[in-house]
């Protein structure tokens, strides 16, 4: 990392599925006009990149080297929606169903594919700064991040939110069904050798369960006012 790049602000935000981490990043970013890194979506990226070539999942080399090659866009089609293009198809609905959710879970869990992505995550770090989602961003992809946050909710309130969405869409599911599959990528992500989903020893850990979204929002920024993150991105 070069010093420049130290200079950045970097804002982490971590944790399971349906804890509020992608809502919460977008406003940030929007609100400090700062720039935003999905990383789940390059997993998912690559689950479903394995998908259309018709790669095992547990073939880690290949997932590798599909991982490091990656041909993708991310193109801002407004200011709330961001355009995914995988190798010139607009996946961007696909890429955010449940099954794909299930590929990028299994792919995340592989050494290889971690690694070939890692250079790409830190590519994000711009001025003014970044906001970035994911479950190892703090811990491993920016670990000397200045601010780590670490989002959490309970599995019965995170799979109702996940059937609220679900339903907003006309998508039938089961209330059930979602918590078993949330319990699963859970015992997954953070069992897994490779960037175990866990908060980092400072980070500041938020419990969503009975947090609206603004509330959220408005707590990590005044934590980042306090660290001096807000001013120094403004002066930059």
């Amino acid at each position: 990392m070069s010093s420049l790049d130290n200079k950045v602000p970097v804002i982490t935000l971590d944790g399971p599925g349906g804890a509020g981490k992608g809502t919460v990043s977008m406003l940030l970013a929007r609100e400090l006009g700062w720039h935003l890194l999905d990383s789940g979506a390059l997993y998912r990226l690559v689950g479903l990149a394995a998908e259309h070539h018709g790669v095992a999942l547990d073939n880690e080399a290949a997932l590798g080297v599909l991982a490091e090659h990656l041909d993708v866009q991310f193109l801002t089609a407004r200011e709330d929606l961001v355009q995914v293009v995988l190798e010139g198809e607009d996946v961007s609905h696909e890429l955010r169903t449940e099954r794909v959710g299930g590929l990028a879970s299994q792919v995340a869990a592989l050494p290889a594919v971690r690694q070939a992505l890692l250079a790409r995550q830190r590519a994000f770090r711009e001025f003014p700064g970044l906001i970035c989602d994911g479950r190892d961003m703090g811990t491993v992809v920016f670990p000397e991040a200045p601010l780590k946050i670490y989002l959490t909710a309970s599995a019965d309130e995170r799979a109702r939110r996940r059937l609220e969405q679900l339903r907003a869409k006309g998508v039938a599911a089961s209330l059930l069904d979602l918590k078993n599959d949330i319990l699963e990528r859970d015992a997954r992500d953070m069992n897994r050798t490779t960037a175990p989903l866990r908060p980092a020893d400072d980070a500041v850990e938020v419990d969503t369960t009975s947090l609206n979204i603004p509330d959220v929002v408005d707590l990590i920024l005044a934590e980042a006012k306090s660290r001096g993150l807000i001013s120094q991105a403004s002066s930059a």
